[in-house]
């Protein structure tokens, strides 16, 4: 692809209260973090431009609320996207277990529902010491799922670019494929089980 030709990509990032969706996203738009953010009330949107494999990706990346009584309104922005980040806290042992009703959440909400969704997990605030969640642990869930899974730090910015962009490749390979799908499937020049008429 050219990279003058634009890619748009709805990204979206989820995951329970408290976990720091917007710390990751601020980190990785704006390379900044800050202590005290205010919870999330449905949804915000960042964008951020980014030249991958030749291709400029014009990321819109939907920052989730997490809290319970938001999850039927959150779950409406789920719709249309081509990727998702679902985040948890390792010192938040509940956050962790709440992984499985989130992927479930987005899964049962993309159309058409599709196990080749992309998603990365991202266990956050490992610049922290009091973990509950083993690297082991989150390692083999992913492993399960087949899910790639990044150890990250919003704080100090540890693995939250690699993180992002691994998303934004493997959403970008599914938009390339379902391009290349609807234009095979689209472009007959003529239609194979139909007799041609013949002249005289």
């Amino acid at each position: 692809m050219n990279p003058r030709k634009k890619v748009d990509l709805k990204l979206i990032i989820i995951g329970a209260l408290g976990v720091g969706k917007t710390s990751l996203l601020h980190q990785y738009v704006h390379k900044t973090f800050y202590e005290d953010y205010q919870t999330t009330l449905g949804a915000s949107i960042l964008s951020k431009i980014i030249i991958l494999d030749d291709t400029t990706l014009k990321l819109q990346i939907w920052d989730t609320g997490g809290q319970e009584r938001f999850r039927s309104m959150v779950s409406t922005f789920y719709k249309g996207s081509d990727g998702c980040i679902l985040a948890f806290d390792v010192t938040d042992l509940e956050s962790f277990e709440a992984l499985d009703t989130w992927r479930g959440d987005v899964l049962a909400k993309t159309i058409p529902m599709e196990p080749s969704y992309p998603m990365v997990v991202l266990g956050n605030k490992i610049d922290l010491a009091d973990r509950q969640v083993p690297q082991e642990v989150a390692q083999g869930w992913c492993r399960e799922k087949d899910i790639p899974y990044f150890e990250v730090s919003a704080k100090n910015d540890i693995n939250v670019v690699q993180a992002f962009e691994m998303l934004a490749s493997r959403a970008l390979s599914r938009y390339r494929s379902v391009l290349e799908n609807y234009l095979a499937d689209s472009i007959k020049l003529s239609p194979e089980d139909q007799p041609r008429s013949r002249c005289c």
